[in-house]
């Protein structure tokens, strides 16, 4: 048996990545944030990836002319197989798309490498520490474990709090004197949360039919006229054009059934295209991938939040995303725990608000009180468990028509990892879509 086919290696995974760093400027920036050239196996791509990442930290152009004269001024080129290898990695190329994809299978199989070699010096020392004490053995064997800088621990930054103080007064005094968030235009809403946090994983969660994409287009639109909030949502479930009429609508105050048919009245274009002159500068943006996992999401945020900065991400909605792309795992909970947990951390990376919309399980159809709790959200207590914050929506007049409570969305905090919760209600015009304060907002401190 060949020794070397067993040792973890892909080949075609670090030529996919070497392939997408030559061509894409995004790429190389994704994956230069954990991967690293003795993470490749083949020597000739280590060297290669040494001098792309030494381009990228230097800002100098990662491209085929600066990476072929940065192996020859190095004496590697022919090392690698020539101009012509290079050429060929750039012939490969078709997308970047998966670059991140293929970089953690290439730092996976490092790491199993590392585990492999790592193990044999557990062998060895199993085999010749007869002569040890047990302290000794023990102390061993948890340095050769820690050496292994699994999940990129090495690379985390330590800090003393001496070191952090400073800076950290400084934004103590700031937010004080600032706002401290991102306002959603609702005032019982931004007393609760003190506006949407950065680095926060916002969860807005209820049955179909409520409002939830409504609702999150109104925070984009009031948060961007306010204080001029980057917004990007990315759509799962409608089209860039069926998003682009709902902000029509709550804009101009028309019936949004009427702009979807084009049954627009005609003294009512005049209020429709001066909503449109006052949308078209504001900086929410609009993605409606044909794909939908979470490589595809992670690109689109970043590569916008690069281009464009960002403030808030929206991903309407959190049930329609596939999940880790691998093969099917036959568990959707899951799925759903390594999607909550990749948009937090998104929102940490990239530092800007994520509200991720969600469905709500059927058990709130089966109670008497259809007020919705944290155990009804859909397919994973994980999602609870990663939320910064979960607002239920709720609207009596849904369940219960001749309610007095009409045209009335409460919005109910359910969770806030930074405070009390509560609930706040606002008037939902229905056919526009437009949510605006009541005079008396109602507080439950103690939901």
């Amino acid at each position: 048996m060949d020794t070397e086919k067993m040792i973890p290696n892909n080949p075609t995974a670090e030529r996919a990545v070497l392939s997408s760093a030559l061509s894409d400027p995004d790429a190389m920036e994704n994956v230069s944030m954990f991967l690293l050239p003795e993470h490749f196996f083949q020597s000739a791509h280590r060297l290669i990836f040494a001098v792309m990442l030494d381009l990228y930290r230097r800002r100098l152009p990662v491209d085929l002319v600066m990476v072929q004269d940065g192996l020859d001024a190095q004496g590697h080129l022919d090392n690698v197989g020539g101009p012509a290898y290079l050429t060929g990695l750039l012939a490969d190329f078709t997308t970047s798309l998966y670059a991140e994809h293929y970089a953690r299978l290439v730092q996976r199989d490092a790491l199993l490498r590392t585990v492999i070699k790592k193990g044999g010096t557990l062998a060895e020392l199993g085999y010749n520490g007869s002569n040890l004490e047990i302290d000794a053995i023990l102390a061993a064997v948890q340095k050769t474990v820690s050496d292994l800088g699994v999940n990129g621990a090495d690379e985390a930054v330590v800090s003393f709090i001496g070191e952090l103080m400073t800076g950290e007064l400084q934004h103590i005094e700031t937010v004080g004197k600032e706002r401290t968030g991102i306002p959603t235009g609702y005032s019982m809403l931004d007393k609760l949360l003190g506006g949407l946090q950065v680095s926060d994983l916002v969860i807005l969660a209820a049955r179909t039919g409520i409002g939830k994409s409504t609702v999150a287009l109104n925070f984009c639109y009031n948060s961007a006229l306010k204080v001029g909030a980057r917004s990007l949502f990315i759509s799962l479930e409608m089209s860039k054009r069926q998003v682009l009429q709902k902000l029509l609508a709550l804009t101009s105050m028309i019936d949004s059934n009427r702009i979807r048919s084009g049954a627009v009245h005609e003294d009512e274009w005049a209020d429709l295209l001066a909503a449109a002159q006052h949308l078209a500068p504001l900086p929410i943006a609009i993605a409606d991938p044909p794909m939908v996992n979470m490589h595809v999401i992670s690109y689109v945020a970043r590569r916008h939040a690069r281009i464009h900065g960002l403030d808030i991400l929206v991903v309407d909605y959190m049930q329609l995303i596939q999940g880790s792309g691998n093969a099917d795992t036959g568990n959707r909970q899951q799925e759903i725990s390594y999607i909550s947990r990749s948009l937090k951390a998104l929102a940490r990376e990239l530092n800007i608000v994520v509200i991720a919309i969600s469905q709500l399980s059927r058990a709130v159809e089966a109670r008497g009180d259809k007020r919705p709790m944290l155990s009804d959200l859909r397919e994973s207590g994980q999602i609870e468990q990663d939320a910064d914050e979960v607002i239920f929506l709720y609207r009596e007049d849904y369940y219960l028509p001749d309610t007095d409570r009409q045209n009335i969305l409460d919005l109910i905090l359910a969770k806030f990892r930074h405070g009390g919760t509560g609930t706040c209600s606002v008037y939902f015009r229905k056919e526009c879509g437009k949510l605006r304060d009541l005079e008396i907002t109602r507080t439950e401190m103690d939901y």
